[in-house]
């Protein structure tokens, strides 16, 4: 067995991911590992709240390099075992990513690849890049305040409705859960009186949802925010402002090249300290596959805090 430049690896695994598609990936995740040579310790996460755990663990007992497999909710909770007290644990930690089929749409902003094989391959190497993260405060389900990282984009209102009215529907129904969700949201969601901040600059807006991205794709590849990449120290946040028909108006272009902007409908604005967002009433939000809670909300950009292997 050999160590990467970066030391031993630690490598989290929820088999809960991609809807439960990582499960059988990770006896594959081991061969490749055991292939490639790389001294490692593999743990399995029962919930989020141990993958979070184990990272934390793993950093404490000297580990500098973790590697999630999963989707971009395991990455999330992973990322956020790397900090206490808004600073990471270790100096400069690595972080890979095994998306081990499971959709994690954070990889696709780099152009890596989602299979188990391919993506193994870019653990060796020294090969990193600084990488932003967001962090996130807002209305936690007990209605207290909850803190929280996250890596890749921000989803408030109707599309945060979709997705949590998606997961509600049984699994066995596959790829019209998205439909179905999608529709459901669609006939109960309003547009909204908005108050956004963007760095201490307040915008008076009326819309139906609002993006705000780190990465630029989400929801198993839609390239929604297609000017962010998660390096540039800037949060990049879409105001949608026309018609709720916009919200399948535009469907085609977000799933074929992310060419919804410019558009007369959807006001672009950039941050590159914080992004406050109130609205009329609570609206939800999901940040990288995982409900957080609702409105008020502040994002802030922590720029280069820690490095992503590629």
């Amino acid at each position: 067995m050999t160590t990467s430049p970066f030391g031993a690896l630690a490598v989290i695994a929820d088999p809960r991911a991609g809807d439960g598609r990582v499960a059988g990936e990770i006896p594959a995740v081991e061969r490749a590992l055991e292939t490639r040579g790389l001294a490692y310790q593999l743990q399995v996460a029962h919930s989020g709240a141990d993958a979070t755990r184990l990272a934390r663990e793993a950093l404490e007992q000297g580990y500098r390099y973790l590697a999630a497999v999963g989707d971009d909710a395991t990455v999330q909770d992973v990322v956020n075992g790397m900090f206490v007290e808004g600073r990471p644990i270790r100096q400069e930690p690595v972080l890979a990513v095994l998306p081990a089929n499971s959709g994690c749409d954070l990889v696709r902003s780099f152009g890596l690849p989602g299979d188990v094989d391919a993506s193994s391959g870019h653990l060796l190497g020294d090969t990193t890049y600084p990488f932003d993260l967001m962090k996130i405060q807002v209305v936690g389900r007990d209605g207290r305040r909850l803190v929280r990282y996250a890596h890749n984009m921000v989803e408030i209102g109707l599309h945060a409705t979709a997705w949590r009215r998606r997961e509600k529907i049984p699994r066995a129904l596959g790829t019209a859960r998205r439909f179905a969700g999608f529709w459901s949201a669609y006939a109960t969601s309003r547009a909204l009186d908005l108050r956004v901040g963007i760095d201490g600059a307040t915008h008076e807006l009326r819309g139906w949802t609002v993006l705000v991205g780190n990465g630029q794709f989400t929801d198993g590849g839609m390239r929604l925010s297609p000017r962010s990449f998660p390096g540039d120290g800037v949060l990049d946040a879409l105001v949608f402002t026309g018609p709720k028909s916009d919200a399948y108006r535009l469907l085609p272009r977000m799933f074929r090249h992310g060419d919804h902007i410019p558009d007369a409908n959807i006001r672009e604005l950039r941050a590159k300290l914080q992004l406050s967002l109130d609205a009329a009433r609570p609206m939800p939000l999901v940040a990288d596959g995982a409900y957080l809670g609702s409105t008020p909300a502040a994002i802030q950009i922590v720029p280069r805090s820690i490095l992503l292997k590629l």
